[in-house]
């Protein structure tokens, strides 16, 4: 009988994001009788509990630095009490905190970018450190999956990037469809059922510029009959919180910290919102296309892969709340256009982000790597 191919499935931390989304994802699609999973992670939360509670072992090794020397040692005892056959780093800190003890140990790692660390916002000098961070990353690793074909032609701007691969995140179609049964979220959170909703579902953080999606909400006329629900955690919630009730919005938007339901927040919401600076292939926006929501996104890579304007959403500029508005108010306005936005939104996920599709094409690549015996 062939041994089982073991790999260490490193992820950055426990809290909900998109790379930890598209872990649990994968590991639960593995095909059981050919790899077992071992999770890494390097902080503890909501994400950690979710995979033990599905059956896997889950090591924490506490860290929210990249390149932190402190933890390769247990890192390394890990990956020999486990016999891990291959490594599976899932964005940049874990990456940088496993490669070592990959070359010190002769073992196999793949590297899955969900998105860069080098960013459009950063200061000359944050970007030349990233940029040479990442190719430096990219050449330790065995192979380098990018997770759109925006995110790796990013990266070949700026390196060489000779054992690279394109394998579109994917999610699971069954879990994320209109057609079953939802738990009425609307009637939980006092939002009148004749309102259209209009949602923001991600993390607060300086990525997903939730204080201008804020601004927009400002210039969304009042006296449309519109409610905002903003789910999520992160270290801009309390100057979020602070803005909402300095531009008077608290009787028109809804807050709640991380939710385990999605489907059933998405099946709620009518419109949904991601204004984001940057992104690898949010996998965010598409659990919401895949429940034929009307999108408003921001014109970036990574979304304009998902993204055809006036055909499955609405694209904006980054860091323009006038124009997010103006999305919104149309969408807000136009029943046809909602529906007719969502229906092709479903159907672009149904064709080519599926997470059977993802899974077996990072099955050829664990196969490639480590051929079993």
């Amino acid at each position: 009988m062939l041994r089982k191919i073991k790999i260490l499935q490193a992820i950055r931390q426990g809290k909900v994001g998109g790379g930890e989304t598209h872990v649990l994802d994968l590991v639960n699609e593995l095909n059981k009788q050919e790899f077992e999973s071992v999770i890494l992670s390097f902080t503890e939360g909501p994400m950690v509990e979710k995979l033990r509670a599905d059956g896997f072992k889950v090591y924490v090794v506490p860290t929210e630095k990249p390149f932190n020397y402190k933890v390769w040692k247990a890192v390394k005892k890990i990956v020999e009490q486990e016999k891990i056959d291959l490594i599976h780093a899932h964005g940049t800190r874990a990456n940088s905190n496993t490669f070592s003890t990959a070359k010190s140990l002769s073992i196999p790692i793949i590297y899955t970018v969900h998105g860069w660390s080098f960013h459009p916002d950063q200061s000359a000098a944050v970007k030349i450190i990233r940029t040479l961070s990442e190719r430096f990353l990219v050449n330790m690793a065995n192979k380098t999956i990018c997770v759109s074909q925006s995110n790796l032609n990013e990266g070949l701007l700026k390196f060489p990037m000779p054992e690279a691969t394109v394998i579109l995140n994917g999610i699971n179609q069954q879990k994320f469809s209109p057609d079953q049964t939802f738990k009425p979220v609307r009637t939980e959170l006092n939002i009148p059922s004749d309102a259209v909703l209009i949602g923001y579902i991600a993390r607060i953080t300086a990525q997903k510029e939730p204080l201008n999606f804020l601004r927009a909400i400002a210039r969304v006329p009042s006296d449309l009959n519109a409610k905002f629900l903003i789910v999520g955690d992160g270290e801009l919630k309390a100057e979020m919180l602070e803005l909402a009730t300095s531009l008077n919005l608290n009787d028109r938007v809804t807050f709640q910290d991380f939710r385990s339901d999605i489907p059933d927040v998405l099946n709620a919401v009518d419109i949904f919102c991601l204004p984001s600076l940057w992104e690898g292939l949010p996998i965010a926006l598409l659990e919401a296309m895949a429940m034929k929501k009307a999108i408003v996104a921001t014109e970036i890579d990574g979304i304009n892969d998902l993204i055809q304007p006036g055909q499955n959403g609405i694209l904006v500029p980054v860091s323009n709340p006038d124009k997010l508005a103006e999305a919104i108010t149309l969408l807000i306005e136009n029943t046809e256009l909602r529906t007719r936005l969502g229906i092709q939104a479903g159907a672009t996920v149904a064709e080519k982000f599926n997470v059977d599709r993802m899974t077996r094409s990072v099955e050829e690549v664990y196969r490639s790597l480590v051929p079993r015996t």
